[in-house]
């Protein structure tokens, strides 16, 4: 069977992307002309446009409608939606950009208590994967639009909490510090790199849904169940080992600026 490779424009996917180009651009402009590049450097910028294009991809492209068809694709969509576009919209924020924001961010975490901590958001992140990916669930996610809008909510919301504990740019009391992301990552990755082993080596379809699809490519619904699950744990795997070498690079760039602070206050 031949693949319907047409672009979708649902009308949640073309607001959420409009809101946020008018809220991050006028923005940034402002900053850049009052602050300068520091405030509001170009790469930040690309990294928001490189956000938002994985959001149209995600949610707009063929891969929206390819995921219909094939697991593995579906499988593509989630991890553009929990992992690469929450990272770089974080990303491209700056303290001079979130400024406006920052008291009330802070604010929210304290009435958020223990929904605001670390471990919460390992909990959510695994937790979504884990419950998004029963078969009765996924199953009627993909038969019934409302339920598939909640789930990519569900993993949008959950992946934008995740990473900002590790890329936030602004300093909150529940910072993780010391050997806390790399726990904060392995414990994560790891369980649901597990799920993504389990679905690669299942004996059988586990999904009805597309036990039932003609098939696209040549696949049958094990190839394809499959290739999902290998993609889920390489994607894992690799996000994780990109975010440590970020983490260690920004973890020295801080260390230097301290180091200048100190001498400058010795002198």
């Amino acid at each position: 069977m031949a693949a319907d490779t047409s672009w979708t424009f649902d009308p949640g996917a073309v607001l959420l992307v409009g809101l946020a180009v008018a809220l991050y651009v006028p923005r940034w402009r402002r900053v850049r002309a009052t602050d300068g590049p520091r405030g509001a450097p170009v790469i930040r910028l690309v990294a928001f446009t490189a956000g938002v294009l994985t959001l149209v991809v995600a949610l707009m492209s063929p891969v929206d409608r390819l995921g219909e068809q094939a697991f593995v694709m579906h499988m593509a969509q989630h991890m553009l939606l929990l992992d690469v576009a929450p990272v770089l919209l974080i990303v491209s924020l700056t303290k001079v950009i979130l400024r406006p924001a920052t008291r009330r961010l802070t604010r929210l975490e304290r009435a958020a208590g223990p929904l605001a901590h670390p471990f919460f958001a390992v909990i959510l992140y695994v937790g979504v994967m884990w419950a998004w990916h029963v078969p009765a669930l996924y199953d009627a996610a993909l038969e019934h639009p409302a339920v598939h809008a909640l789930e990519h909510t569900a993993f949008m919301s959950a992946g934008l909490l995740y990473w900002w504990h590790l890329l936030s740019p602004i300093r909150t009391r529940l910072r993780l510090s010391g050997m806390g992301p790399i726990v904060y990552m392995l414990s994560t990755k790891l369980l649901v790199g597990l799920l993504g082993i389990g679905l690669t080596f299942a004996p059988d379809p586990i999904y009805a849904f597309y036990e039932h699809q003609p098939g696209i490519w040549g696949l049958s619904a094990s190839d394809d169940q499959a290739l999902a699950g290998a993609l889920m744990a390489l994607e894992q795997s690799v996000v994780m080992g990109v975010a440590l070498v970020w983490l260690f690079v920004r973890a020295l760039s801080e260390s230097e600026a301290e180091d200048q602070r100190a001498e400058r206050y010795a002198a």
